[in-house]
């Protein structure tokens, strides 16, 4: 919908069924699917890529120059998924050298005052509550939940169907499924009430507490933990994925109980 009270400069791209609301600017280099609704004063900058169906509140900032010293001008993008919804303020800057795009998901909600920085990816149907802040280059995986004013230090890795308490402070990779709380932020239990509402069985959320045992409450060490576990748990998806998280965490995994 033609809005004369914004800047759409010539060469975006818009679908027609795209709502602009009033002081909204949009610059070149810009793609936005269809059924999205971008409200007031907020800044769609070059290079970033917006889905269908999504609502995008004032103030927010999407694709801006990032906040990064070796970024020199590279051609980058932004990208949003389709059905997302991110609140009032919120910053989501495009990519650098690094990896060259910034991606959020489809069907998150991305809550008023948080940023995603540069090169971040933000998988599918993940909450990010109000005022956290994602550091460079950090990876959320499905169905993650953020609470309200976490940090995350750059190149964290944080897995599927996580929970994390509001205000943590976030410095090491954080294994899918469980909680993690407390200061300095441990591992808190698994998130068995949210597994229940995706619909995980009781027998799977059981399997994925076994595993847990080994990692936090059996006194080994990651590695021969990680070793117990394959020795002597049935392989499952759930067991599997957890392993080579682990095994692949660059930062370290987050501790047991302190």
């Amino acid at each position: 919908m033609k809005q004369p009270l914004a800047y759409i400069h010539p060469g975006a791209k818009l679908a027609p069924s795209v709502v602009i609301d009033p002081f909204v600017t949009i610059d070149q280099n810009v793609e936005i699917g269809e059924g999205t609704r971008i409200g007031s004063n907020v800044t769609i900058c070059e290079g970033a890529r917006i889905g269908k169906n999504c609502t995008i509140f004032p103030g927010a900032v999407i694709g801006a120059v990032p906040q990064d010293l070796k970024f020199r001008g590279e051609e980058t993008t932004a990208i949003i998924g389709d059905n997302t919804t991110i609140r009032e303020c919120v910053t989501i800057h495009r990519g650098t050298a690094s990896k060259g795009k910034t991606v959020v998901g489809n069907n998150c909600l991305i809550m008023a005052y948080s940023h995603v920085a540069h090169d971040c990816v933000v998988g599918n149907n993940v909450i990010i509550s109000n005022a956290s802040q994602l550091a460079g280059e950090v990876v959320v995986d499905d169905y993650a939940v953020i609470g309200g004013g976490t940090l995350v230090h750059q190149f964290c890795h944080l897995g599927s169907h996580i929970m994390i308490q509001g205000g943590a402070l976030v410095n090491k990779d954080i294994p899918p499924y469980v909680k993690a709380a407390r200061e300095p932020i441990c591992y808190a239990g698994v998130n068995s009430i949210g597994l229940r509402r995706r619909n995980f069985s009781s027998e799977t959320i059981r399997d994925i507490q076994d595993i847990y045992r080994f990692l936090y409450l059996s006194g080994l060490n990651v590695s021969d933990a990680v070793a117990r576990i394959e020795a002597e748990l049935p392989a499952t998806p759930e067991r599997d994925e957890i392993i080579l998280f682990v095994r692949n965490a660059k930062r370290g995994i987050i501790k047991g109980y302190l």
